[in-house]
């Protein structure tokens, strides 16, 4: 009895062991998409009035969860039934990575032209700003929608052929991290300027320690943003181009002898441009038409 007890609980650490093993694999080919969805979310949760930041943010990780929930069993019924559908979404996916992030590099190096907007001479109401509150989550829920979609796909494609306990927890953990690890940072850093400033109103001494600390705080929030949009831009090529790499076999047996990070940026960067081209044409034409 006790012998049986103890080969039971030996078989729930190994596949525990091999759960952890398989999540931190997972973990690392969807880190470039959850530093995109980190970025993305932190730009569209900041621009509010300090007292709504946070509600708004949960009201996204709200519709964050519920994407998870829909998604999820989707995901698991295609890799039970018809596990060639996760790999062609899977390169659909890497598609759109590669076109994000190629269209990410054009926009740095030929910015689009900032629309004017014109000079509001009268106060919006509290009605009109809930309005435009429920537009801004809404369009946020959108977008983390596709990105929750490659994130499962990604973290599904690591674990095609195991069993369904394995696939569910790994899964379903990162799926997790997606929602309540980048949704926490986010909110950490949309509230970065209002802690310094807390930190500037502490005394009133001037160009005290603390005074030093908040405006270092206040001054990092843009910079920090626009540092993990970067990070994650270049995660995005890598990412895309892994999954031509490891999915297409003219990727995977082009360029053998050069190393697999410079490969896959380069695949990413060529597919990304090459998808991005066209989409452009189509795009300038059908605003002349219009």
């Amino acid at each position: 009895m006790a012998s049986g007890l103890f080969a039971l609980l030996d078989d729930i650490a190994t596949l525990m062991d091999d759960v952890a093993v398989m999540s931190k694999i997972a973990a690392k080919k969807t880190a470039g998409i959850l530093g995109d969805d980190l970025a993305v979310n932190a730009e569209k949760a900041s621009g509010f009035v300090s007292d709504r930041e946070l509600p708004v943010l949960w009201a996204i990780t709200k519709g964050s969860a519920l994407n998870k929930l829909l998604i999820l069993p989707v995901a698991f019924l295609l890799s039970a039934f018809v596990p060639l559908a996760i790999t062609v979404i899977l390169v659909l996916g890497g598609l759109y990575l590669a076109y994000e992030g190629a269209e990410k590099i054009h926009a740095y190096i030929f910015p689009h032209p900032e629309e004017k907007e014109e000079d509001l001479d009268f106060e919006i109401t509290k009605e009109e700003i809930l309005s435009l509150e429920k537009k801004k989550i809404k369009s946020a829920i959108t977008t983390d929608f596709i990105l929750s979609v490659e994130i499962v796909i990604i973290a599904m494609s690591t674990v095609v052929g195991k069993p369904l306990f394995n696939q569910v927890a790994v899964v379903s953990l990162i799926a997790l991290i997606a929602t309540v690890g980048v949704y926490g940072i986010v909110a950490l850093v949309v509230r970065m300027d209002e802690f310094g400033y807390k930190l500037i109103a502490l005394n009133d001494r001037e160009d005290s320690f603390s005074d030093k600390v908040g405006w270092m705080l206040v001054n990092a929030l843009p910079h920090f943003v626009r540092g993990i949009g970067f990070i994650g831009t270049l995660a995005l090529l890598l990412v895309s181009g892994g999954i031509f790499s490891h999915n297409i076999p003219f990727f995977h047996h082009l360029l053998p002898t050069w190393p697999d990070i410079v490969k896959e940026f380069l695949f990413g960067l060529v597919v990304g441009f090459v998808v991005l081209i066209p989409i452009m044409i189509f795009q300038k034409v059908r605003k002349k038409s219009r």
